[in-house]
């Protein structure tokens, strides 16, 4: 898995994902809240969170549902995964929260309760890669255990509405028409979204997981939540 991310993209990261996502903050609890429901917050859980780089919203927005999940930050670059960090230490979430550099497919094989990969899957290119980080997550979850996959799914030009859309999403954060041009690039030159939500389907399917269920949506964004397949004995 290829990460194009560096100290000065990590800086700007959670601006650039609070304006691309409208909705940042209620995707993140409603992943949290949809976990919950999964599973038991008030018993102990290991939660492996791909992607965790840049915010780690998901560990600072977790951690208010369950006082006993703890969690495994995993991130290929070291300096989305150090500002993380500082967020997390400055929640009092150190002792709670494992830092991991490096590719899902390299963390020692453990059995998760749970996984997040909250704007993580259209960031890899290609389907073949896709397709080695999901199954990768796969076989880190026990048996039965949810993952929330959260991203882009369908490629832009597809949909340009939507495109014209972002640039005003951009516009009203304070950016100028040609700001937000620059803007709307830098996330095209970036990205190679899954073509449809059906590829996402097929992604999950192939990886391990059953059927995923759609939970939010905000122009091209989307989050699902499947379970790993329980294989029979």
């Amino acid at each position: 898995m290829v990460t194009k991310f560096d100290a000065t993209r990590a800086a700007d990261y959670e601006q650039q994902s609070r304006t691309a996502l409208a909705g940042y903050d209620a995707c993140h609890e409603l992943a949290a809240c949809v976990l919950a429901a999964k599973m038991d917050p008030d018993a102990p859980a290991r939660l492996l969170v791909v992607g965790a780089g840049g915010t780690g919203q998901e560990i600072l927005t977790a951690s208010r549902i369950s006082a006993r999940w703890r969690f495994t930050a995993v991130d290929p670059s070291a300096a989305m995964l150090a500002q993380a960090m500082v967020r997390v230490r400055n929640a009092s979430l150190s002792s709670r929260t494992t830092a991991w550099e490096g590719r899902v497919e390299e963390l020692p094989d453990e059995s998760f309760d749970a996984a997040t990969a909250v704007g993580v899957l259209h960031h890899i290119p290609g389907d073949a890669d896709k397709q080695a980080l999901l199954s990768a997550i796969a076989a880190r979850l026990k048996p039965g255990a949810p993952l929330v996959l959260a991203c882009n799914y369908t490629p832009y030009a597809a949909n340009p509405l939507f495109l014209r859309a972002w640039k005003f999403r951009w516009r009203l954060q304070g950016a100028t028409d040609d700001e937000a041009e620059t803007r709307l690039a830098t996330i095209l030159d970036r990205a190679d979204p899954p073509a449809s939500e059906d590829a996402i389907a097929r992604l999950l399917g192939d990886a391990g997981f059953g059927p995923a269920t759609l939970f939010f949506k905000s122009l091209y964004w989307a989050a699902w939540v499947a379970e790993r397949v329980v294989v029979a004995a």
